[in-house]
């Protein structure tokens, strides 16, 4: 495990997935990610890299080969050595291999970067196309914040608010994880959606095109809470496991297979391509109350 602090906050990063896994707030004696339970949801906030969500049959085609990924992709699952590590910033590293090329046929260094600024966390990815050619991918973010957060407070007096107001469905999501059509009405002229455990039976509420680059975790309760910046994402997720104790808010560079998809990578809705040689960079911050 590593950890980096300063005066306000200390967190914790497991090698396995450079993920994340305590957001400690010292001057409120506050933690603030999800303990990661197994018997409800084991994971903290795992990276999603190199596809984000699911593909149709696990399956995608590329010069006319079948490849085969799992839901989100094969970095959360995979060891990082730490490259750079100073008293309130560390870089985790992990480089393409031969095991990463049986199903996905691109040369890569994959960088997460944590940096502490004061009462806020910074999170970047970076990823170096190594290959010499085109590489395609997705990534994103899956962080799972603590609700209720403060003793006292139940999981319906949060809400999330967005930046602006929002007119905006919800694109639902099948049993087998794939993107329907057409998308279900949700937000009409709102900034505020109010947690339930009700609000994910039917998994992620997954979002296209918000105006919004923010969106905080509030209580009416409690001044205790967060604000997400996503400006660098275009695709937004927001989740809990059943009756869990947790809301994910997913920064997305990319999304699941629609169920009208050709497999194609080069198709994918959301893929990201970058040039042989070239560094893609994108970075979630978090500032907490």
């Amino acid at each position: 495990m590593f950890s980096i602090e300063n005066r306000h906050l200390k967190i914790n990063i497991h090698p396995k997935g450079a993920e994340l896994q305590s957001i400690y707030h010292k001057d409120h004696k506050l933690e603030y990610l999800w303990n990661g339970d197994p018997a409800v949801w084991g994971k903290f906030s795992p990276l999603l890299f190199p596809i984000v969500g699911t593909l149709k049959e696990d399956t995608y085609y590329y010069k006319d080969q079948s490849y085969s990924l799992p839901r989100h992709g094969f970095a959360r699952e995979m060891e990082f050595e730490a490259e750079e590590q100073g008293p309130d910033a560390i870089t985790l590293l992990l480089r393409s291999n031969a095991a990463t090329r049986a199903n996905y046929p691109f040369d890569f260094e994959l960088r997460v970067t944590y940096q502490l600024a004061k009462n806020g966390l910074a999170t970047t990815y970076s990823v170096k196309n190594t290959s010499g050619e085109d590489m395609y991918f997705s990534i994103g973010g899956h962080p799972a914040f603590k609700v209720p957060l403060v003793a006292g407070t139940a999981y319906t007096d949060y809400f999330l608010e967005f930046e602006n107001k929002e007119t905006s469905p919800r694109w639902p999501v099948t049993k087998e994880g794939l993107i329907e059509k057409p998308p279900k009405p949700l937000l009409r002229s709102s900034r505020l959606l109010p947690l339930t455990k009700e609000l994910f039976l039917d998994d992620a509420l997954v979002f296209k095109n918000l105006s919004s680059t923010t969106i905080a975790l509030k209580s009416e309760k409690t001044e205790r809470g967060l604000l997400f910046d996503f400006a660098d994402f275009p695709f937004l997720g927001i989740w809990a496991a059943k009756n869990a104790d947790f809301v994910c808010i997913e920064p997305w560079c990319g999304i699941a297979d629609g169920i009208d998809t050709n497999q194609q990578l080069t198709d994918k809705e959301g893929i990201n391509k970058l040039a042989a040689g070239d560094i893609f960079e994108r970075t979630w911050t978090l500032a907490f109350s």
